[in-house]
């Protein structure tokens, strides 16, 4: 790992962020002060889609395993334990069995046993009376029959057929434990966990407080005393927050690199690095309704997408172009550039690109006479808005006229799920770095996170295909196949990847961002500060 002290040009880009001063001694207490971009629209992480969840209410609680929170590229290497002391695959790789931590409390002082492994899996898959009232990871496991126990500390996952990529599925920061004992209601609103830290208090629109757990069962951990997350939806507020000393850590990959410069500038000792974020900014549209229920309309609008044109309008020029799969060399899935480029609307020529979209238009009856009028509907922070905007101006190059309509936070999940838009400005996160999680999660037919209702069965086989490859060459090749074929769909048109900044004041140690994910890297247990 690299020292990383200052921002200095590419360097920074794909460099893991970790600070060599935290090997030193930690010191123990003090308040961790975070600005949070907006308000998340509950506590209850296995609800959420979104990493303003993830960030201030993954510390509440535990997993199975998890990626080390040292190591900023998250792959099956970089697997630990958490709540599980050990794991094995059986010989057909059909069952993946768990020997739980014993010793360990719920933050109100109860138990912890494989009865609440195996509550919350099947809350997750939908086999308990309990209900989520949102459920987006169900579909990442379609392949676990059930999950069964052996006494209070042991928990098996058995499966219809092998899958490699589930521990590492278990392992992603939207994979908490939760209580057997704690209704998914009250977890919403007062989350129970067994993490390393508490919760206090969740203000919408202000503030979100967690406390030291004293009895957490990883002696010598936290270091904190506490960490306080101040809502503050304006971007450029939130910063000039952290540079006058209000806060001690930036919201993670918030900020941009115009923006960056300017945190820099004014306060030059702070620690700033730059990171893929493995979460895309693409367009969905629901398919299942006029006008984008024609084909030509779809494969018209990718093709008119300058992908260059956003990076350096809103990165200047440092972000990635890839498909489904976050580009190499943060992502480990990605397909070759030269592969790549033989998806149409990908080609350099974009004045072409645009001809071919004309005619597409005019073939579904519009043109410079008859003009396509939507809604881009799209999340009200910065992340979202500033791309849309520039997605409206492109596709009037096609005769689509585009209006803005921005919407809450606690809205745009529950709104896109119900499919209550027709064409929208989307971010979404790869979790997991995996297959698995990004084609099932967002491709599969009937998945709640679904959101344009693209459905093909073949391609949904090629799914399964690859999920029970066991040798990773071969794996990556179906892969990128079928990536390619998603595009060529234009089941959801990747626009880019994205790269954004982060930055701590000099004192706080134990930082590392994750490379090829935004969703994992907040247990914060190491985190401490030097003063």
């Amino acid at each position: 790992m690299r020292s990383v002290q200052t921002l200095v040009a590419a360097a920074l880009l794909l460099l893991p962020a970790y600070d060599v001063a935290s090997a030193a001694e930690p010191k123990q207490g003090g308040i961790l002060r975070i600005y949070h971009r907006d308000s998340p629209g509950g506590a209850s992480i296995h609800e959420g889609a979104t990493f303003s969840i993830n960030a201030p209410f993954m510390p509440v609680f535990n997993n199975l395993v998890m990626f080390d929170q040292s190591k900023a590229q998250n792959s099956a290497d970089t697997l630990v334990p958490d709540l599980a002391e050990s794991w094995a695959w059986s010989s057909d790789n059909k069952k993946l069995t768990f020997k739980l931590k014993q010793g360990v409390k719920w933050h109100d002082g109860k138990p912890f046993t494989s009865a609440d492994v195996k509550c919350t899996f099947d809350m997750v898959m939908g086999k308990s009376e309990q209900k989520f009232r949102q459920n987006p990871r169900k579909s990442w496991y379609n392949e676990v029959n059930d999950v069964t126990t052996n006494g209070d500390f042991e928990a098996s996952f058995n499966l219809k057929r092998p899958q490699p990529a589930l521990l590492s599925l278990l392992a992603s920061g939207y994979t908490p434990v939760y209580p057997c004992h704690v209704s998914p209601g009250d977890m919403r609103t007062k989350p129970t966990g067994t993490g390393p830290f508490k919760f206090v208090e969740f203000k919408a629109n202000e503030s979100i407080k967690l406390t030291k757990n004293t009895d957490y069962f990883k002696k010598g951990l936290p270091h904190l005393d506490g960490i306080e997350f101040t809502i503050i939806t304006n971007r450029s507020t939130a910063i000039l927050g952290f540079v006058a000393g209000k806060f001690d850590v930036t919201f993670p990959t918030h900020i941009t690199i115009p923006l960056l410069k300017d945190v820099k500038s004014q306060s030059p000792n702070a620690v700033c690095v730059v990171e893929p974020t493995n979460v895309s900014t693409n367009i969905i549209v629901n398919s299942s309704s006029p006008p984008f229920d024609n084909v030509d309309v779809r494969r018209a609008m990718a093709l008119a997408l300058d992908r260059k044109a956003f990076i350096s309008i809103l990165f200047e020029g440092q972000g990635d172009i890839g498909g489904t799969m976050l580009p190499a060399p943060g992502g480990l899935w990605a397909m070759p550039k030269e592969m790549l480029e033989q998806i149409p609307g990908y080609g350099p020529d974009i004045n072409a690109n645009r001809e071919g979209a004309k005619k597409l238009m005019q073939k579904a009856g519009y043109g410079p006479d008859k003009h396509l009028a939507v809604k881009v509907a799209t999340r009200n922070i910065g992340e979202y808005r500033d791309p849309a905007v520039i997605l409206i101006d492109q596709l009037k190059s096609i005769y689509i006229d585009a209006e803005l309509d921005v919407v809450d936070t606690a809205q745009w999940f529950p709104k896109v799920a119900r499919k209550d838009y027709m064409l929208g400005l989307n971010l979404t996160g790869n979790a997991v770095d995996d297959p698995d999680q990004s084609f099932y999660e967002n491709y599969s037919c009937g998945s709640e996170r679904n959101y344009t209702n693209y459905c093909n069965k073949e391609i949904e086989k090629l799914f399964d295909q690859q999920s029970q490859e066991t040798d990773v060459a071969k794996r990556k090749k179906m892969v990128w196949d079928i990536d390619k074929k998603l595009q060529e769909d234009v089941a959801r048109p990747i626009i880019f990847h994205a790269r954004a900044g982060t930055c701590w004041q000099p004192y706080v140690k134990g930082v590392t961002i994750m490379v090829n994910s935004s969703y994992n890297g907040y247990r914060y247990e190491d985190v401490w500060m030097d003063k």
